[in-house]
This record gives structure tokens, C-alpha cells and sequence, in this order.
């Protein structure tokens, strides 16, 4: 902390040391320099860009419930925040579980995932097919940045300003028993 010095004088001393003059806030009057070495400067500025960009592509998870008897709204409700998951920048781990006896009709999980996974590939794209792993499958959805600008125009052209609006869920024929 030398205090106000003139231009010149603060270039003087840096060339002394074999440093550079860096402006470091230009907006504040007198602006604020370092004499310091710019190459270093600008790594340590790259630096801290890097790491902030790398949050933005976590692995969010997104259970399919505990169990394969989710209700198809569940569903839905699963597939509308994986879908504001993939419009943040961040992977998607989809997760269904087998509890006791389920695992004797795998097919059913199978098809629930397969289901959730073609809602989502209109925002991305499938980085890892869904595998069995003990008694949970898993997949992961990966976002597609020309897909989602797609979708974002498309968005902005309707006027719906990029909302997530419900997804539709398909109607499978349910029992007409006992309605009491």
C-alpha cells in the first residue's frame, strides 16, 4: 500500500522490479493498480472462472419413489424437476428401486424409466442407459445446449417466458370396481 502516485512514477517502480502495472478497478477515481507480474494475474483470473463454471454441471438425482407403485402424477411431478434439472446446465441421475417381490417383474421398473426417459430427451441427451444395480436402476440424462436453446425459443416465440408447464401424463384404463 504505497498511496496515490502518478502514472509514471508507479511504472517506474515496476519497470525497477521487472513487474507489471496492473489496473485492477478502473471505474474507482483514482483507479487502483498492483504492480505485480500480469502473466500470473491473468492465470489466477482464469483460475477462478474455471472453478466457477464447474457447479453448473452437477449430477442431480431424481428418485422414481421407493418403490415401483408410484402413482403416474408422481411421476409427472419427477419429470418436471429433472426437466428445470436440465434447463440449469446439470446431469440427471434417474433412480427407480425394487423393494422385496418387485424384483421378480423388472419389466415394470424397466418401462418406467424408459418412460421418464423419453419425456426428457427433448432437453437431452442419454449419457448412460439404464442399468440394473443390485435392487435400483439407474440412467443418466445429460443436457444438450442446442436442444434446450431450441426449446427456449420456442418458448419465448409462445410467450410462456421458459415456465415449465405440467406434463402430461398418460392415461393407462384403471379398474372400474368398487367406486364408493
Amino acid at each position: 500500500m504505497v498511496g496515490i502516485v502518478e502514472t509514471e512514477e508507479a511504472r517506474r517502480r515496476a519497470n525497477e522490479l521487472g513487474l507489471d502495472l496492473v489496473e485492477i478497478s478502473p471505474d474507482a477515481r483514482p483507479p487502483v493498480c498492483k504492480i505485480m507480474d500480469y502473466g500470473k494475474f491473468k492465470y489466477e483470473e482464469a483460475k477462478k472462472q474455471k472453478a466457477g463454471k464447474s457447479k453448473a454441471s452437477e449430477l442431480k438425482e431424481v428418485r422414481l419413489g421407493r418403490s415401483m407403485k408410484i402413482d403416474r402424477h408422481d411421476v409427472g411431478i419427477r419429470v418436471q424437476q429433472a426437466r428445470r434439472f436440465l434447463l440449469e446446465g446439470h446431469k440427471v441421475q434417474l433412480v427407480a428401486s425394487y423393494k422385496g417381490r418387485e424384483m421378480a417383474h423388472r419389466e415394470i421398473g424397466e418401462r418406467l424409466v424408459n418412460d421418464v426417459i423419453s419425456r426428457l430427451l427433448d432437453l437431452g441427451k442419454l449419457e448412460a442407459n439404464p442399468r440394473l444395480n443390485g435392487k435400483r436402476i439407474n440412467a443418466i440424462i445429460s443436457p444438450d445446449k442446442h436442444k434446450i436453446e431450441t426449446w427456449k425459443r420456442k418458448e419465448k416465440a409462445e410467450g410462456r417466458k421458459g415456465v415449465i408447464e405440467a406434463v402430461e401424463i398418460k392415461d393407462e384404463p384403471e379398474d372400474e370396481g368398487d367406486d364408493e
